[in-house]
């Protein structure tokens, strides 16, 4: 981990916004009442004529951002994740996906980041709608060099993409070297007794309970999975085979998400490793509550992955 200040990856996200306008992308942002949620106000400020605020109308969001793609425009929708996918599920469907419009769906705060405000507001099934579409690529970055990496990488594709952001201050993985590449699967740290595969916020907490698990003498190896889709199968095969204990980890429900994607990946390769899934129960509502607090509850923070661990290795 590289020691710089931890950064709100929503910050991260607008200085790329800037940087793709001076470089030449006819991006425009689409917000529904959500500067605030957005963090919006420096390229606002830089470029007003390029947000487009439709108030609280996510369904209008989709649809004013498909026509500005059919417009010559990069549209890039940036609003809160439990409203985006669920209000505008149809015409994210339709619109987006069926059509095949160059528009980029960014889902911020998504999983449990509104922990105390329960089930309306917690986005906890996204990477599963977002898989029972086609045509949509699904990101989720760790740190703020990948969000940097991976808006980037979205200036410059032609077709849907989904990416899931965090709203909290998150420290930095990835040094500058660093480069985003679609369906890459990133190790973060190599190890030979157990694979630890972690997407979007909780990759920091299996990073640091990597480092506890080594002080148990335990090696063990971090996936950050920030490509969904697509995703390159073999490498997340290659380390399995290696340790043949695997442990992933959400901040959503196990149905569909990560979990979901891993146990298809190891079926379809014919393994049967010692596996454990963590995340929220298929089924249920997350609980509400601070999110240190339902993070410990689901055991998808550093001292719940390094005792899931320590259960399958004893």
């Amino acid at each position: 981990m590289q020691e710089q200040e931890p950064t709100d990856l929503r910050e991260a996200m607008v200085a790329a916004f800037i940087e793709g306008v001076a470089q030449g992308t006819d991006l425009v942002v689409v917000v529904s009442d959500s500067t605030s949620t957005s963090k919006i106000a420096p390229f606002a400020g830089k470029y007003p004529d390029r947000v487009v605020n439709v108030g609280i109308a996510e369904q209008n969001l989709v649809g004013v951002a498909v026509g500005l793609s059919l417009g010559g425009f990069t549209p890039f929708t940036c609003n809160a994740a439990p409203f985006l996918v669920a209000r505008a599920n149809e015409q994210i469907k339709n619109d987006v996906c069926y059509s095949n419009t160059n528009v980029k769906l960014v889902g911020l705060n998504a999983g449990i980041c509104y922990g105390p405000l329960a089930s309306t507001h917690h986005a906890i099934d996204d990477i599963s709608m977002m898989r029972g579409l086609g045509n949509i690529l699904i990101l989720a970055p760790s740190d703020p060099v990948e969000t940097r990496e991976m808006f980037r990488f979205a200036f410059k594709y032609k077709g849907p993409i989904y990416i899931r952001m965090d709203s909290a201050k998150f420290p930095v993985l990835h040094d500058e070297t660093y480069r985003f590449g679609p369906g890459k699967v990133d190790v973060l740290r190599g190890g030979n007794d157990v694979t630890i595969c972690a997407v979007g916020s909780v990759v920091c907490e299996a990073y640091e309970a990597a480092r506890d698990l080594a002080e148990r003498a335990v090696d063990a190896e971090v996936l950050n999975v920030s490509s969904i889709r697509p995703v390159k199968k073999m490498a997340i095969l290659e380390s399995i085979v290696r340790t043949a204990h695997v442990v992933t980890v959400e901040e959503h429900v196990l149905s569909g998400g990560l979990g979901s994607l891993v146990s298809e990946i190891i079926a379809e390769g014919g393994l049967r490793p010692e596996f454990r899934r963590l995340g929220i129960p298929e089924g249920e509502f997350a609980v509400a509550g601070p999110r240190e607090q339902v993070r410990a509850h689901y055991g998808i923070d550093r001292a719940g992955i390094v005792r899931t661990v320590m259960e399958m290795v004893d």
